[in-house]
């Protein structure tokens, strides 16, 4: 009789492919649409995003992924113009991003450039975002002081009142006029040279890998990614 071998069945026989693949962002791709597909996480395409201001002065917060994009090797995020990191990434534009399934043990690091999506873009995603969050963009400025509460709700009633938005129109919300989006208001896409993929393992015995690329200054061709497995 052939017993299992303990220490694999400890450790985990499920791990990153050997050979590691030429390109991560499929990978990447796949574990959010899966975290997405098990309903198991309530914001399965929430990641950290770190900045720095212009002295080196380090930020992170949650922000919501709304696109990975693999022939570009990219992220999309959306944001206020006005905001601490876009004030940040303004001032340096290399940022860094995790994900972190916890219920998958799965984690992804990333590294790379922020530069604004287009405004056709922007307005394009922000037609598709629901009436009270396209309200709140023009209600709040991001970051900023506010004494109370009921500050920001009645923001919110002056901005349903400069667009002709109804109390009726927030439980019908297909039939309410439409909301332009802001000048100050956007996307990022950050350009990845650095993608680093880490699989959970018994014993901390974990399975880890990390991409890297040089970005093209031109943005004229995708550059090759070179893999290396990490030791956990």
């Amino acid at each position: 009789m052939i017993f299992p071998d303990p220490l694999e069945s400890l450790t985990g026989r499920l791990g990153l492919p050997n050979p590691l693949p030429d390109d991560p962002m499929p990978m990447l791709a796949s574990w959010l649409d899966e975290a997405t597909r098990s309903k198991n996480a309530p914001n399965p395409n929430a990641m950290v995003l770190a900045t720095a201001s212009s002295d080196a002065v380090p930020s992170a917060r949650l922000v919501l992924c709304k696109a990975i994009e693999p022939d570009a090797g990219a992220l999309v995020f959306y944001t206020n113009y006005t905001s601490l990191k876009a004030r940040d990434l303004c001032a340096n534009p290399r940022t860094a991003c995790v994900f972190h399934w916890d219920h998958t043990g799965r984690q992804a690091r990333t590294s790379g450039l922020a530069e604004r999506v287009s405004d056709e873009e922007s307005s394009a995603y922000f037609k598709t975002r629901p009436l009270l969050s396209r309200l709140g963009v023009w209600a709040s400025d991001q970051g900023r002081p506010l004494d109370r509460r009921t500050e920001l709700v009645a923001r919110v009633r002056e901005a349903m009142r400069r667009f002709g938005v109804s109390p009726h129109h927030l439980l019908l919300p297909q039939s309410a006029p439409d909301i332009p989006r802001p000048e100050f208001w956007g996307g990022y896409r950050i350009r990845l040279d650095m993608v680093e993929l880490w699989l959970g393992g018994g014993g901390r015995l974990h399975d880890r890998a990390v991409w890297n690329r040089s970005l093209d200054p031109t943005n004229t061709r995708p550059p090759h990614w070179s893999a290396t497995r990490l030791q956990p």
